[in-house]
């Protein structure tokens, strides 16, 4: 593979063992894991180890893409087929033509489009907006992945049970951090040698106590918080020792049996806007420090209820904005 996939752990054996099952092979594939868990970086190693290696990897992020663009971004348009469509676009499966179609965050997939995705997976076939119902054929292997639950959006009318079913084929489910933290250590020691290199550091040293705290955390934004917290260390670092300035002074988050994810994460995140004096945005905020988008965690923080009650203002980036939570839904 060309992907460099880093674990050793019992969970992170079984993603190994499921893409090695799923590479050979056309099915669709389901990625389902936490945000951060690493679901594109399984998506290329899928591709890279089967027969589409050498062809196209076309990535499309269904959350980032306004509803209203994602079908022309998706199945193409032809020219006039609305205002400012100056020249045919031949969309992402027509670009992943004999390759691989990641479509990361399906379940944002908005349902009015979801006929027109299943019918492309069915027929391999599209119609680019504008085309007066012409067909045209594609080979694309679609690999879906989403950190929402889609049979419960099924069951609420949120998702088509057909679409679902089409692309649950061959589900594969990516451990949370804290669920792997025996691949702790060699994440840390990948990314202190990446960054090492990018940031013209001689990192030669992780301490035993700093690997111990790393995997005292449960890593609510998984892999990608980790490596946005070794690559602010190692910037921070000075010397050739690995230095993690107040990550050890974060409260621990026990996980007893009678308290339930969310309330893991609530208190996690609370600890981190307490850490960063609700800072939310900006390089030292929140945010960054949580692995997330500043507007995923605004989101967070409005579903798990979180606000600072009593605050004046809460500061995002170099603004200031009032009062909690509602304030900077407005930002």
């Amino acid at each position: 593979m060309t992907v460099q996939l880093i674990g050793e752990s019992r969970a992170f054996r079984a993603v190994l063992d499921a893409i090695s099952v799923t590479a050979p092979v056309d099915a669709a594939v389901l990625l389902q894991g936490e945000t951060g868990t690493g679901k594109e970086l399984v998506a290329r190693a899928i591709h890279d180890a089967g027969r589409r290696r050498g062809r196209p990897f076309v990535a499309v992020n269904c959350a980032a893409i306004p509803a209203g663009l994602l079908e022309s971004e998706l199945f193409g348009h032809e020219r006039g087929a609305f205002t400012g469509a100056v020249a045919r676009s031949v969309g992402r499966f027509q670009s992943a033509d004999g390759g691989t179609l990641f479509l990361d965050e399906i379940g944002d997939l908005p349902l009015e489009l979801q006929p027109k995705l299943l019918r492309a997976l069915q027929e391999q076939q599209i119609e680019r907006l504008g085309s007066g119902g012409r067909s045209v054929p594609v080979d694309v292997r679609v690999i879906a992945a989403t950190h929402q639950d889609l049979f419960e959006m099924v069951g609420r009318g949120e998702f088509r049970a057909d679409l679902y079913y089409r692309l649950n084929v061959f589900p594969i489910a990516l451990p949370p951090l804290r669920e792997r933290t025996a691949d702790i250590r060699l994440l840390v020691t990948s990314f202190v040698r990446r960054f090492s290199e990018r940031h013209g550091k001689s990192i030669e040293q992780v301490p035993a106590a700093v690997i111990e705290a790393l995997q005292s955390h449960t890593w609510p934004g998984n892999v990608r918080e980790l490596q946005n917290v070794i690559e602010r260390a190692v910037i921070a670092s000075r010397g050739d020792v690995l230095d993690v300035p107040g990550f050890e002074s974060r409260p621990k988050v026990a996980t007893p049996s009678a308290r339930t994810l969310a309330d893991v994460e609530r208190e996690y995140i609370k600890a981190t806007l307490d850490d960063t004096k609700w800072v939310v945005g900006g390089w030292n905020g929140a945010a960054a420090k949580l692995g997330l988008s500043r507007t995923t965690l605004i989101a967070k923080m409005q579903r798990l209820g979180i606000s600072r009650a009593g605050a004046r203002a809460v500061v995002v980036g170099d603004r200031k904005v009032a009062r909690g939570v509602p304030a900077l839904l407005s930002g």
